[in-house]
């Protein structure tokens, strides 16, 4: 068991890519991908705003969503991007706690809120006549408070009691952000039972989401198969199977990494993980929805043909 540290406490990120002419090409990637994000979650919050036609129970969820990517991507990759090009690794104790928090609380916020936009769209098809009084807009309200408060208290609990473990001289984080069960090999105590409660809690916030959705997504299908109505049928697989690849992309890996025992995790797969929940999924999410929605981009045409029109 070694020693623990009164001198510093501070810590060290390792980071994602080598310090070499290759890593600053990866990194150049991730900033464009991290603008893109930027660029695109912020557009569809402003369209969900500004757009009356886009201001139903589906849209307000999803406005939420990509709040939720915007914070998720601007927890990790500014840090990152600043410690590689500074030739930096260290991030102090308080930055290292604000920065877990947000991670932890935007993963437990979002797989809570992308069950409920499957909820929406599970009622919206397998039971149209009850969508006004099932997803009302106090539903509504109510389903994105609880994502929020439920993420929340969940991060501050794991975010405390992290935070407060001894940790042993040897203070560096191998990932590129302060993720806490890579933290754990840090501390000079015994873990097991924070290990099992980052278990639980994965399978409440994560896991069992999923098989819900999962679940309901399978009733959608086979509701959508017997539809009679061609456009109908297709306007509601265009909206499942978006949905579902966003939750593929960010379940899947998010689950497989934080259910697995430490011994069989590896922090190099750890990383290239991550990459995918809070990097690619948050880049990912404003374009699939766009593209793939009719709605959105007919939102997007009357916006940006006022801006232009108003130019000239």
């Amino acid at each position: 068991m070694e020693k623990c540290n009164q001198t510093s406490s501070d810590f060290t990120l390792l980071g994602l890519f080598p310090q070499n002419q290759i890593g600053l090409l990866l990194l150049l990637i991730i900033i464009f991908m991290f603008s893109v994000a930027l660029l695109g979650n912020s557009s569809m919050i402003h369209l969900i705003r500004v757009d009356p036609r886009l201001h139903t129970p589906m849209y307000f969820l999803l406005s939420q969503l990509s709040l939720m990517d915007l914070i998720h991507i601007s927890t990790t990759v500014p840090k990152m991007a600043f410690n590689f090009l500074s030739d930096q690794k260290g991030i102090s104790f308080l930055g290292c706690g604000i920065q877990a928090f947000f991670f932890i609380a935007m993963a437990g916020c979002e797989g809570l809120l992308l069950a409920s936009m499957a909820y929406d769209r599970f009622v919206a098809i397998c039971h149209p006549l009850h969508y006004p009084i099932r997803m009302s807009k106090m539903m509504c309200l109510k389903m994105i408070i609880g994502s929020w408060t439920l993420g929340s208290i969940n991060s501050m609990a794991h975010t405390v009691y992290a935070f407060h473990i001894p940790y042993c001289h040897s203070r560096s984080i191998n990932h590129f952000f302060c993720d806490v069960p890579a933290m754990l090999p840090l501390a000079c105590m015994d873990t097991w039972v924070y290990e099992y409660i980052v278990f639980v809690s994965t399978s409440l916030f994560l896991l069992l989401p999923f098989l819900g959705i999962t679940a309901s997504y399978g009733r959608v299908l086979f509701t959508v198969f017997h539809m009679r109505s061609t456009e109908g049928k297709k306007k509601a697989f265009t909206t499942c199977s978006t949905h579902l690849t966003v939750v593929t992309f960010y379940y899947v890996p998010f689950v497989y990494t934080y259910l697995r025992p430490r011994s069989l995790r590896s922090p190099t797969e750890d990383k290239i993980l991550a990459v995918f929940y809070t990097i690619l999924t948050p880049m990912m999410n404003p374009i699939i929805y766009s593209l793939r929605n009719k709605e959105v981009l007919g939102a997007m045409t009357r916006a940006f043909g006022t801006f232009y029109s108003t130019k000239h």
